[in-house]
């Protein structure tokens, strides 16, 4: 009798021991699945860098004239070919369309929908009736960030004709799972001595992050 409640109590406890290691497995995996979605919501990613090339004083004008060079990243990191622009002035805007998709999309990273989608329009200085702005993509055009090399598709051309509708048009983007479409224009006063990082975070809209140059590199011109 001593024998079987003895083997009773030692399989309760080995029956305990294996469902608190159960329950300890699955919180940790739900803990570690978490901490990734969390993550994945707090994630951003590097999309351009600007940094001012020249600084001239414009007798006619009477004004500074800046010149940046804006460096823009593909959807893989790899830096496109760099372009300049040149402003009388140095508070300067980028106007870019933003679309924001539901968290869900986010949290599951979704191939298509894991984070906001965006492209660089224009680029510009207001000024009054001296307003200057460039162009950076055109309408219906395929950013240069997202192009498929070497591919002519009408798949392709479609998937950008419509990120345009979404953006431009929200009542339409509701219907794909986009939480907000907008057009944003997030701007600094640019300065020489400075790398401007423009970043866009997964679940939201794009910012510039202002970082100043190691000493070692004011006053060099560094060779191709």
């Amino acid at each position: 009798m001593k024998k079987l409640k003895f083997l009773t109590y030692m399989v309760f406890i080995v029956v305990l021991a294996a469902a608190i290691y159960h329950l300890s497995l699955k919180y940790r995996h739900e803990n570690k699945i978490l901490k990734e979605i969390i993550t994945r919501l707090e994630a951003e990613s590097r999309i351009a860098e600007v940094l001012v090339t020249g600084v001239n004083y414009d007798e006619k004008t009477k004004k500074r004239q800046t010149t940046i060079k804006f460096l823009e990243y593909d959807v893989g990191g790899k830096p496109l070919k760099p372009k300049y622009f040149t402003f009388s002035g140095n508070i300067i805007q980028f106007q870019s369309l933003v679309i924001r998709f539901d968290d869900m999309y986010i949290r599951k990273a979704d191939k298509l929908r894991g984070k906001s989608a965006y492209l660089f329009w224009k680029v510009f200085m207001l000024d009054g009736k001296n307003t200057q702005e460039y162009e950076i993509t055109k309408v219906n055009q395929i950013p240069a960030g997202y192009k498929i090399d070497d591919i002519k598709n009408g798949f392709e051309e479609k998937l950008w004709e419509k990120f345009w509708m979404y953006a431009l048009e929200p009542k339409e983007a509701k219907k794909m799972g986009i939480k907000n479409a907008q057009i944003e224009a997030p701007g600094t006063i640019f300065m020489p001595g400075s790398l401007y990082v423009l970043k866009i975070e997964h679940d939201g809209g794009m910012r510039i992050d202002a970082v100043l140059l190691p000493v070692i590199l004011k006053g060099e011109k560094i060779p191709e």
